[in-house]
Parts: structure tokens; sequence; C-alpha cells
């Protein structure tokens, strides 16, 4: 066992959803019955719902928010122990501002350039996001849970006034922010408010993570994570039970399993907010239990891809993007090749980050791979 500043189980989650991440990635390019009915806009009431290809795309559902979260965490310890150094604050808000900004450039860009159309995602969500908490981490974490929770809760009526899709009615400002916008030439599905809770939240956590390893806290991260993704699980059921508001439009038909799992990720409602938070809790507070059991294990799959989850994003966005729009694969296949493809692009990910988190390791001063 090797001992490390970092938190392993943190690296773990990150490179648990990265491999999902490809899996889904994979079939929206070249899987022919990709299910993504994930929106009130999208979704055409009575359509149904296959159980294998539904559940392939749900478990997906858990990347971003798992990403965004723990961007925000590892800003947060990483703007904090500089703080304790006495760097200069200014200098604090530049290095922010400019990762934020260099993150949510490359979907308008390189993203877009590979497929085919103006993108934009989770990296701009991320990267602007990112751009607010050089602003946002001078508040209170008491003001920051207060504001992430407020616009859970409420923001789907702020939405609702200027994204009904039973009108059909879309802008591409008011997706920037809040709704979603999709056209031939373009398409928004990342709005900034909602995620920015998200990071708010693990950007909270960060500082929760900072605070227990000094001392000053009691409560342990295991206790915390599961005792946090036990509410929030329960705040779902609440919501997708009663079938109202807190689903972004996108309502439960039946009781069948997928229609209760069957929740709003563009834009994300509470009930979708509640779910994968929750999830990612409960499995977070079982990774780093296992964690002091094992240990970090250096060169491990998990570890490995979520230490180079931004090239790990990447490559494999961009090499399935671009065979998909200039190569003519886009939508060749089914489910089935989709997973072998996977398989085989996981395969050849793994040797790739590998190398990769190495050659990082010697050159540390390097701005471009900081940022990537």
């Amino acid at each position: 066992m090797t001992k490390s500043k970092r938190i392993a189980a943190i690296d773990w989650m990150r490179g648990f959803v990265m491999i999902l991440m490809v899996v889904d990635h994979v079939s929206m390019a070249y899987n022919a019955q990709h299910n993504s009915s994930d929106s009130a806009s999208l979704y055409v009431s009575g359509t149904p719902l296959p159980e294998l290809d539904f559940f392939i795309r749900w478990v997906s559902h858990l990347c971003a928010p798992v990403f965004v979260f723990l961007a925000g965490t590892a800003l947060a310890i990483s703007v904090e122990r500089k703080v304790s150094r006495g760097i200069d604050s200014w200098q604090i808000d530049k290095d922010i501002l400019l990762r934020g900004a260099f993150i949510a450039l490359l979907d308008p860009t390189i993203i877009s350039l590979f497929s085919g159309r103006m993108t934009i995602q989770v990296l701009y969500a991320i990267g602007v996001a990112m751009m607010c908490m050089a602003l946002l981490r001078r508040f209170s974490t008491t003001v920051l849970i207060m504001s992430a929770l407020a616009w859970i809760g409420f923001g789907e009526m702020l939405t609702a006034m200027v994204w009904p899709p039973q009108d059909n009615t879309e802008s591409i400002v008011a997706a920037l922010l809040v709704s979603t916008y999709a056209t031939s030439t373009m398409v928004i599905k990342y709005p900034l408010l909602p995620w920015l809770a998200m990071m708010i939240l693990g950007w909270v956590f960060g500082r929760y993570l900072l605070l227990y390893k000094d001392g000053k806290i009691k409560i342990g991260p295991v206790t915390l994570l599961f005792s946090l993704g036990v509410s929030a699980l329960l705040a779902f059921l609440y919501i997708r039970y009663n079938n109202g508001y807190g689903n972004m439009f996108l309502y439960r038909e039946d009781n069948s399993w997928q229609h209760w799992l069957h929740v709003s990720k563009y834009p994300p409602s509470a009930s979708f907010t509640f779910l994968e938070l929750g999830i990612m809790s409960i499995i977070m507070a079982t990774m780093i239990w296992a964690e002091r059991i094992i240990g970090d294990r250096p060169n491990g799959i998990l570890l490995v891809f979520g230490q180079t989850a931004m090239i790990f994003y990447l490559v494999h966005r961009l090499i399935l993007e671009g065979t998909a729009t200039y190569g003519g694969l886009r939508h060749f296949s089914d489910l089935n090749t989709s997973l072998l493809i996977s398989a085989v692009m996981l395969v050849f990910l793994y040797p790739f980050c590998l190398w990769y988190r190495g050659f990082k390791a010697k050159h540390p001063h390097s701005i471009w791979l900081k940022y990537l």
C-alpha cells in the first residue's frame, strides 16, 4: 500500500464515471437506437423505454453531476490551500478565471469542430461555473449551501418562465443560463445555473475535507456522505412519487422502474439532481471506506482514469465525434456493437492515460499540461 496526500476514492469516483461516459458517448455516436429522451423537450408521451437501452443510458446520468461536483471539490482544495499559504488573492482569481475560460472554450471550438455543429455542453458548464467561483469562493459555507439548495428547490420556477417545452419556444440566452436549445447547427444542453449549484456543493465538500483533515470537524466523510446520500435519495423518491413540481415537466407515466428513473437531465430537475448526487454520495462513501482497507493502488484503472480525466475526456470524445461526423460512422451500429467498441476504447485509453500521467508529472511547470 502507498500513502498519498490525495484521497484516492475521489479519483476512483471520477474514474468510475469516466468509464460509464465512454459507454454512453460511443452509443451516442454510433448506436442507431441510442436512447436520449431525458428531457421534456425530447420525450414524446407514450414512447416505449426498452429496458436494456434505457438502463445503459440511465447509468451514464451519473457522469456529469460527478464530474461537475468533483471539479468543485478539487478546485476548493487547491484554492483553500493557496489561501492558507498566503498567495495573493488576485493571482488565485486569475488562475481560476484562466483555467475556467480554457475549459469553457473547448466546447465552442475543438469539440464543435469535431461534432460538425456548435456544441455547448458539459465543458462550457464546468468552465463558466469555475469562473463564477472566483467570486463565490469569498462567501461562507452556509451562504453557498443555501444558494445551491435554493436553485435546486426553486430553479424550476425561473426555468418555466423562459422554457415551457410544450410551447416549443427556445432562446439561446435562456439556454446558456437555465434551459436548452437545439437546431441542426447548434445544441445547448448544459445551462450554467443548475450545474453551478452542483459545483458549489462540490466546493463546500472540498472545504469540509480540509477542515476534517485539520481536526476541526469530527464527522467523518463516510458517515457524512452516506447520510447525505440517503437524504438525497429520499428527497428524490418524494418528488418522483408526487409527480409534479421538481420534475422539470418530465413526469412519471406509470409505476415501471423505467418511469421512476426517467428524470430530466436537460435541464437538470430537482429529482435528477437529488437522485444522482445521492447515488454519488453513497458510492463515494463506500469507496472511501474501501480505500482504508486496500490502499490507493497507484496504477489501478479507476485511479489512473480519475487522475487524467480531462485528457481522457478530450481524446475519446474527439475520436468518437470525428469518426462519426467525418468518417460516416454516425449511428452505424446497434447497442451490442457499441458496447464492444466501448471495451476496445477503454483498453486503448488505459495505457495512454498511464503514460500521460507520468509525462505530466515530469513537466510540473507546463502551463498547457496544468490545464489538461
